[in-house]
């Protein structure tokens, strides 16, 4: 079996290129990335032996390298995304979200290609009160929203000849070769751990989905060739408030400062239900969200000067 991942050098898909290495029907992992985050771990890193893992770098507007790389590829693994939540990147979002992810859907409808598994965003559902399953009405109010929903209407379109699946997937947290520190938990965990400090907007009441890297890399490692009906699903874990996550945290280093901004606002909730059939996939030992958090822990006590 041959799988391209685009967007593998990434946070996500160093971590699902090393799983996808010791799968015996994996024959060949295609990386396709144009490295614009200036990470190299995958390379350096990854322990990945020579030889089963190639790599293409090349642009998702990139028509021809995407035809090229497409031919005999079995599985698609569509990762290469502007996860930045950020209304400045609203053209990044565009170019790549939208447009790249058009761009990828023609050359697979032209490609033998009988799997694809995407990587969309809890961000089509907006701001909500209440909880979003699957099956809610999508609302995106942002840039990146907006870009990811498109993204999904052009993978819809795969569904009738191919096994598509669309994974919305919640804030993913926790150690992984290929760190970054864009999410709201990884910033707080490097934070509180190397600063000693962190900084709270509103009145920290606001909740959100999360997920940890290594369940997130094993249900998607999970999924190939997996007899999942084709569809939409939630890929998250668990719910918790900016306050729950100060309590664990305090926890964990218990001279930890805070400090509060505008803490008078209510910022707005994205709480999103979890699709339990695919959760199901993550078939290692279970692990709490502060045994997850303190397993991080360890890893940046393991790695500090």
């Amino acid at each position: 079996m041959k799988v391209l991942i685009t967007g593998g050098a990434g946070y996500i898909g160093t971590e699902l290129c090393i799983k996808l290495d010791k799968n015996p029907k994996v024959k060949d992992i295609l990386v396709l990335d144009n490295l614009s985050r200036g990470n190299y771990n995958l390379f350096l890193h990854s322990q990945i032996k020579p030889g089963k893992l190639k790599f293409v770098k090349a642009e998702l507007l990139d028509s021809r390298s995407l035809d090229k790389v497409l031919k005999n590829v079995d599985v698609v693994y569509h990762l290469a995304a502007e996860n930045t939540n950020d209304e400045k990147l609203h053209h990044l979002h565009e170019q790549i979200n939208n447009w790249g992810t058009a761009e990828l859907t023609y050359a697979i409808e032209e490609s033998n290609v009988k799997q694809v598994i995407y990587l969309s965003s809890v961000a089509v559902y907006g701001n909500s009160k209440d909880e979003n399953n699957s099956k809610s009405t999508v609302e995106p109010n942002t840039s990146l929203g907006s870009s990811k929903r498109r993204g999904e209407q052009h993978i819809e379109r795969l569904g009738s000849k191919i096994k598509t699946h669309i994974l919305r997937l919640g804030e993913v947290f926790g150690y992984g070769i290929s760190l970054n520190m864009d999410g709201l938990l990884n910033g707080y965990m490097f934070d509180s751990h190397f600063v000693g400090r962190i900084s709270v907007q509103g009145n920290g009441k606001q909740e959100q989905s999360f997920i940890s890297l290594h369940k997130t890399t094993e249900i998607l490692s999970n999924l190939l060739d997996n007899e999942l009906a084709g569809g939409i699903y939630n890929l998250v874990d668990d719910n918790k408030s900016v306050l729950d996550l100060i309590d664990v945290l305090k926890g964990l280093n218990p001279d930890m400062e805070m400090v509060f901004t505008n803490n008078h606002l209510e910022l707005p909730n994205q709480v999103v239900k979890a699709d339990e059939v695919l959760l199901a996939l993550y078939t290692s030992p279970e692990l709490s969200f502060d045994e997850e958090l303190k397993d991080f822990k360890t890893h940046l006590q393991a790695s500090s000067l």
